[in-house]
């Protein structure tokens, strides 16, 4: 089978890794900004507030999460828009994009566990179910997430017995890959067909989502499976895909341009994109740490500011996560 469908059925087969909920963090196999610190989603929400002074309407609108796992990123932008103006947490709607319905309740029993009964969340199955005339949407490492084909010089990977071979590549991968001057590596698939979604049930959308990656492709595999907070390249000897399937999670760093030119192709505007620490200063993300400064004792604040090191950091999260901005 096309590696592809290999990824599609590790990922979200029958038995696939994120049919269930899984913990992210320490006690789980990765790391994301979400689960490092709060104040990534205040940091969102307070771009979302500044959005919404400029243009008023938009307080009537949809708050939507793609992929929130527990709710923690959903929560936390609520958290702050209520610290902002009580008031808005009764005339924006909030929903989730989640098709794993034991993943919805998880999300559900933790939301209640926020805030009780106070806080009600729409469910989604899938990005075109989503028709409302405005939605704030944001997702936090979707891209990296979608299956994705694996080129090299003219050919494609397949997978038989989970062992890779490769064979000659379909010439709209050629043809794609060429367009991107791309002679190796990942070419994702479903970019087009969820930005098309997007576009035609949300009239009015910001949508602003983070993930690893790069503008431009850099023509080598990036394609590695995490367990345990370990990676293993693909390639790499000890990455045995008999023992990992749909036991660990499998990424790869997203082309971004791939990204723009889907939501462009469908009549969104690229606002920005940049880095992770660009975004989250340019949002906010150290005035609300000043203000937290003032109400927390010396060691809570301490500690606070070391994990917004680690989103901002250009060795650990700051440079290698990008954020992009597309307006509709």
């Amino acid at each position: 089978m096309k590696f592809s469908t290999y990824m599609n059925n590790w990922l979200y087969g029958d038995n696939g890794y994120y049919k269930t909920f899984k913990a992210i963090g320490k006690e789980g196999d990765f790391y994301t900004a979400v689960s490092t610190s709060s104040f990534f989603g205040a940091s969102i929400a307070n771009h979302f507030y500044k959005l919404m002074q400029e243009e008023a309407f938009k307080k009537d609108g949809w708050l939507i999460e793609i992929g929130a796992h527990k709710g923690y990123l959903l929560c936390d932008m609520i958290q702050w828009l209520y610290t902002l103006d009580p008031t808005l947490v009764k005339t924006l709607k909030f929903g989730i994009v989640e098709r794993q319905t034991d993943v919805q309740q998880e999300q559900l029993r933790y939301i209640e566990e926020r805030f009780g009964s106070d806080i009600e969340i729409t469910h989604f199955n899938d990005i075109d179910e989503v028709e409302v005339d405005y939605a704030f949407v944001v997702a936090n490492e979707i891209f990296d997430a979608f299956p994705c084909n694996l080129i090299k010089d003219g050919e494609e990977a397949f997978v038989v017995n989970h062992v890779v071979e490769w064979q000659k590549a379909d010439e709209k991968i050629l043809e794609f890959a060429s367009k991107h001057r791309q002679v190796k590596g990942e070419v994702a698939v479903g970019y087009e067909d969820f930005a098309l979604n997007m576009a035609k049930g949300i009239k009015r959308c910001d949508f602003v989502s983070f993930d690893y990656g790069e503008r431009f492709v850099r023509n080598d595999f990036s394609i590695r499976v995490y367990e345990k907070h370990k990676t293993y390249p693909l390639f790499d000897e000890e990455c045995k895909l008999d023992e990992l399937y749909q036991k660990a999670d499998i990424t790869y760093d997203v082309n971004f341009g791939h990204v723009i030119e889907a939501f462009e192709e469908v009549g969104f505007s690229l606002d920005k994109y940049e880095t992770q620490a660009r975004a989250l200063v340019r949002f906010g993300l150290i005035d609300i740490l000043e203000q937290f400064a003032k109400q927390a004792t010396q060691a809570n604040y301490v500690r606070e500011a070391d994990k917004i090191k680690t989103l901002i950091a250009p060795t650990i999260m700051g440079d290698k996560f990008k954020m992009v901005h597309f307006k509709k």
